[in-house]
């Protein structure tokens, strides 16, 4: 069995976005073959135990999944790992006596819900503006009833794999959602299911963006270092001319 790390945490905790927060420290012990939600665990337990309150954090199917687990980590959205969610991260990737910073997503737009909770539901706006796909699908199809060119299912695939954490946004020095709103236009934009609002979804949903005010692209690159589903920068080269073309057809 695995020794027990000592590990050092500074927490982010604050009650709402009405109020200001700070750092609280803590020490806590692990094992090496913990994820770190599972150590966030172990510290929860710990101050119940002391009476104190426990640290909010979301997190949900703890899979690499779902993109709840929205934690910045010595400085960098879901820690140091190249594409891995928090829930994926393991204590091993540390040393025993490692001082470890935990903070919120930092964006205007994702607001503090509470400790390490913040509310994105800008992001949920956003796919709303898109609107649906209207298409009269009737009864069920074959699979190749419909035939994909093999090149653009493969782009439209690898853009849907976007779990609108946010990670990009919190990356960013402007806090763009650029990539994330890229990643869904691409996807529609590529499959034939997604031509009838292809240009009045461009059009709305980087309105909503802007009206929710996250900022523009600062062409870093650092959305797509720290994605942990790896979506490509060109994503949005395919927004602004997705955008664009919809713009000079008066959409």
């Amino acid at each position: 069995m695995s020794e027990n790390m000592n590990i050092n945490l500074k927490v982010w905790r604050q009650p709402s976005d009405q109020n200001t927060g700070s750092f609280e420290t803590y020490k806590v012990q692990a094992s090496p073959d913990m994820s770190f939600l599972e150590m966030m665990d172990v510290l929860n337990e710990q101050i119940i135990e002391e009476g104190g309150e426990p640290v909010a954090f979301d997190h949900d199917c703890r899979e690499g999944i779902c993109g709840m687990c929205s934690m910045v980590i010595n400085g960098r959205p879901h820690g140091p790992k190249q594409g891995v969610t928090t829930c994926q991260l393991h204590m091993r990737s540390f040393s025993d006596g490692d001082t470890v910073v935990v903070e919120p997503w930092r964006a205007s737009a994702f607001p503090v819900i509470k400790d390490l909770s913040v509310d994105r539901g800008a992001f949920d706006r956003i796919i709303a503006a898109g609107g649906y796909v209207s298409v009269n699908t009737g009864n069920a199809v074959d699979a190749n009833s419909v035939l994909i060119p093999k090149d653009t299912a493969d782009k439209a695939f690898e853009a849907a794999t976007c779990i609108g954490c946010g990670a990009c946004v919190s990356a960013c020095k402007n806090a763009s959602a650029m990539l994330f709103v890229g990643a869904k236009v691409t996807q529609l934009s590529l499959l034939p299911q997604g031509q009838a609002e292809r240009e009045s979804r461009v059009v709305a949903m980087v309105n909503q963006m802007d009206a929710e005010g996250f900022g523009a692209c600062t062409n870093t690159g650092a959305c797509a270092a720290e994605c942990p589903k790896e979506i490509p920068l060109s994503v949005i080269a395919t927004l602004n001319r997705e955008y664009t073309s919809a713009k000079l057809k008066g959409r």
